[in-house]
């Protein structure tokens, strides 16, 4: 089912590219780049994220960059705690699990009510032994 809208509002898509056929950045806080959309899916401009350049806090850095925006809703992979508190008090719905799949295609699926907005921030990721990830687990691989 069509995602219905009262009125006109702007589209952030978290991207690995400035162009519409890059593929979704899974993560938002450290997201490549931002695209504004309009509704009818035409890119009004791409943004680099800043906050990829912080240590700590790109979450929340990269929720102000989109906020400053004025967007009404935000389709990323994934999205941690505190840019998910950022960008509900704001009034911003987010719409994770666009993972694997280019800008035009995400924005596609949010148009046709494939993507299924957030309720609750995803869990954080956790490093296992120094990285991000699953890990070898002990005795396998060595």
């Amino acid at each position: 089912m069509p995602q219905k809208r009262s009125k006109e509002i702007k589209i952030c898509i978290t991207s690995t590219g400035p162009g519409l056929d890059s593929l979704v950045d899974p993560r938002f806080g450290r997201s490549q780049y931002f695209l504004i959309m309009d509704e009818e899916g035409k890119l009004i401009k791409a943004i680099e994220n800043t906050g990829t350049r912080a240590m700590r806090g790109a979450g929340i850095t990269a929720a102000q960059i989109v906020a400053n925006e004025k967007v009404g809703v935000v389709i990323t992979g994934n999205i941690g705690p505190n840019a998910f508190m950022v960008l509900s008090q704001t009034g911003i719905e987010v719409y994770p699990g666009a993972s694997k799949m280019s800008c035009k295609e995400a924005f596609e699926g949010f148009n046709q009510g494939q993507l299924t907005k957030a309720k609750v921030p995803a869990p954080p990721l956790r490093p296992v032994r120094g990285r991000f990830g699953r890990g070898r687990g002990r005795g396998r691989g060595r």
